[in-house]
């Protein structure tokens, strides 16, 4: 005679103690052995608070791809603040990426998944106690992973760990409507995602060799901007030591308000009106629904969603924080590329296929600025050879990044050390894969394959870009391991990444016209 199942009840009842007890019995056995010496002499199995994973040990460095920081953002946790890992049995493979999270034709064709918090430690094959260097990846909010930079010169010619991660975008990282958080706060996941893998370094990181007290974040565009947010985010605090931002826009900041008005619309469009059931009605739809992202705020014109500002998460604009003297007062660098907008402005051309001529050239400036007569005669066409879409992506990169960054550096630099570049080497492997009907300069991510190796995707250095390379990385793991740049003056001046050489400028802000920008109101 077959005995009767039990009920859910009582099957869980059943299951809750000896789950309890496994669970229990991991996490001990796991954090008894997350510091363990024997983690860090290049071995490719190492024991994590969650359980061991196996990486790939190489020539000169070793590489964990893949590894949990969060519990899985799925069912019931789609919207919601990361939770921590569940441990694993035995040893999880970490030998090739995760998936990065969802987001519309990732650019070389990787998987995606929702199940995608996970991140990328590389470290020298033998590593104690080293300093650590966690990188945000950029995309707009709306693509991107971490699995993308290849860190191994960062980590094996610094002396360096280096993490790279992956967090929640698009509408999945940070929709702001109210219903998904009755009473609570929504919106703002991905920049809660960024923090939890800051907390799995803190706790972690000594069991790849690197030093938890020594942690520098860093990251380019978005990332960029997130950094700027964990300057001044109350959750951020103590988890880093410096930062570094590269081409963050970060005055630009969707406001609480406008990031709800916005979702409550995009909630709307997918179906999901009724307020009572709207939260419901989101969870239960696919994934691939939802990956047209909401907009909150834009960076000269460009829609994106993004953080937050408002609330316990994000309760001040970071470029507000800074000037209130509201930062964590660490050693920041912060620095742009001279031509930073040439690279949207392509994809806009290629888009609509309407560049920007002479004759429409003070009508696209005022789309964006609104007084295009007064910004055109600061830029006018004779100045860039009469070339009009060269003259209007340096008003934009001027407004929206350069002299943005000349504002944070002289904000911060009331607090604690800055250091500000400029990259300027318009012979980027980069360029190639952008085309546009104009020169591109050196423009937006341009500096990235100095820093970073994107083998099939972007072309090999030539030797002077090489000898670039070599002064880029000295100068940003120098500033990992000490807390300052080698051989690179304090804000005031700013150091120039050239092919041609390394120079230092005090010309900067008189180059991208900042006492224009600075009173100059848009209409």
């Amino acid at each position: 005679m077959v005995a009767p199942a039990p009920s859910g009840s009582t099957r869980a009842l059943y299951r809750a103690p000896v789950r309890f007890v496994v669970v229990v019995f991991l996490l001990l056995a796991a954090s008894a052995c997350a510091s363990s010496d024997a983690a860090v002499g290049g071995d490719s199995v190492v024991r994590t608070a969650s359980g061991q994973v196996r990486g790939t040990v190489a020539e000169d460095y070793r590489l964990f791809q893949g590894i949990p920081y969060a519990a899985p953002p799925v069912g019931e946790r789609r919207w919601q603040p990361p939770a921590a890992p569940e441990p694993w049995l035995g040893e999880r493979d970490a030998t090739k990426p995760a998936p990065r999270c969802p987001q519309d034709k990732p650019a070389d064709g990787a998987a995606t998944s929702e199940n995608c918090l996970s991140l990328n430690v590389w470290t020298p094959k033998t590593a104690t106690r080293l300093p650590v260097l966690v990188w945000i990846h950029g995309g707009a909010f709306v693509n991107g992973g971490g699995d993308r930079y290849d860190a191994r010169d960062l980590a094996t010619r610094g002396d360096e760990v280096v993490v790279t991660v992956n967090y929640r975008l698009g509408a999945l990282g940070f929709l702001a409507d109210p219903a998904l958080a009755p009473s609570g706060e929504a919106g703002n996941y991905g920049l809660q995602d960024q923090q939890q893998a800051l907390r799995w370094v803190r706790d972690n990181i000594e069991a790849f060799g690197g030093d938890p007290g020594a942690v520098t974040i860093a990251g380019q565009s978005a990332g960029g901007i997130s950094v700027c947010d964990h300057l001044v985010a109350p959750g951020s605090r103590g988890l880093f030591r410096a930062a570094v931002i590269q081409s963050g826009p970060c005055q630009a900041q969707a406001t609480l308000a406008g990031a709800v008005k916005s979702s409550v619309d995009y909630s709307s469009r997918h179906g999901c009106a009724d307020r009572a059931t709207a939260a419901a009605c989101l969870r239960a739809l696919p994934a691939a629904d939802l990956l047209d992202a909401p907009q909150f705020f834009a960076v000269a014109g460009i829609g994106m969603p993004g953080p937050v500002v408002g609330g316990s998460v994000l309760p001040v604009a970071p470029l507000d924080g800074f000037r209130r003297g509201a930062a964590v007062p660490v050693p920041v660098v912060v620095g742009t590329t001279h031509d930073e907008f040439t690279y949207f402005l392509a994809e806009q051309v290629a888009a609509t296929k309407k560049p920007v001529t002479p004759d429409r050239y003070v009508a696209a400036l005022t789309s964006v600025f609104g007084d295009g007569a007064s910004v055109a005669s600061h830029y006018p066409l004779a100045l860039f050879g009469g070339d009009a879409s060269r003259a209007y992506a340096a008003a934009v990169t001027d407004s929206g990044f350069s002299c943005a960054a000349q504002d944070m550096a002289t904000a911060l630099a009331a607090r604690a050390p800055v250091w500000a570049y400029e990259f300027n080497d318009p012979t980027s492997p980069a360029a190639a894969t952008i085309h546009a009907p104009f020169p591109l300069g050196a423009s937006h991510t341009f500096e990235l394959p100095y820093l970073f190796r994107f083998d099939g995707q972007v072309g090999p250095l030539d030797p002077a870009q090489q000898r670039l390379s070599d002064r880029m990385i000295a100068a940003w793991t120098g500033f990992v391991r000490s807390g300052a740049p080698p051989v690179w003056p304090r804000f005031g001046a700013v150091q120039t990444f050239r092919a041609d050489g390394v120079a230092v400028t005090k010309s900067f802000a008189a180059d991208h016209r900042c006492a224009f920008w600075s009173g100059f109101t848009r209409h």
